[in-house]
């Protein structure tokens, strides 16, 4: 008996952390955890996917900022209003640290008090606008980043952004027209 009880405990104890490290404890508020968490982990693997961090803006508070724009890029890719919010404000907070960069921070104010995504998006686009002129004034130590421009974004009137990748994903359309748009200009 002391045998089987000996042999037996490593592996009850091996199971009990692997049943606590999911992090699931079957009640409600775990599920919703545990669904926040999957959407935050598909959103890192669309985030790794286009591979910011392959690119390195030579201005080093300008990159952070790249960072949440990807982010924010991402989110409002997948029509997600409540992570825009969360990427802009990490703008916000990031482009009052970037001399030049007060109306990216305003813009992005703008996308984290929207109520509305298209509100959002408006405001995005403008933010782009700006972000882009800093990204060129910066330059690049490494990668490439893509102008994407979309000209059915805004009611026709068209709008652009930045992307680390050629394939087209529009954050003005998400999933209504995902390839819509082209890519203008290669930035080295």
């Amino acid at each position: 008996m002391k045998q089987l009880l000996k042999s037996a405990i490593p592996v009850l104890s091996v199971i009990l952390f692997a049943a606590c490290g999911d992090g699931n404890s079957g009640g409600d508020t775990d599920k919703k955890d545990s669904a926040n968490h999957t959407g935050h982990d598909q959103m890192k693997m669309e985030e790794g996917k286009t591979s910011p961090a392959s690119v390195k803006l030579k201005d080093d508070k300008l990159n952070a900022v790249y960072q949440h724009y990807v982010h924010l890029t991402t989110a409002l890719t997948n029509g997600d209003m409540a992570e825009a919010k969360v990427a802009s404000n990490a703008i916000e907070a990031g482009a009052k640290e970037v001399p030049g960069a007060e109306a990216v921070a305003s813009n992005a104010a703008k996308i984290t008090a929207a109520t509305d995504i298209e509100v959002q998006r408006t405001a995005y686009s403008t933010l782009s606008n700006d972000f882009i002129t800093l990204v060129k004034k910066s330059g690049l130590n490494s990668g490439e980043l893509y102008v994407d421009y979309c000209p059915m974004a805004l009611n026709d009137k068209g709008a652009s952004w930045i992307s680390p990748n050629k394939e087209i994903k529009n954050p003005y359309f998400g999933e209504k027209m995902m390839t819509c748009g082209e890519v203008k200009e290669t930035i080295k």
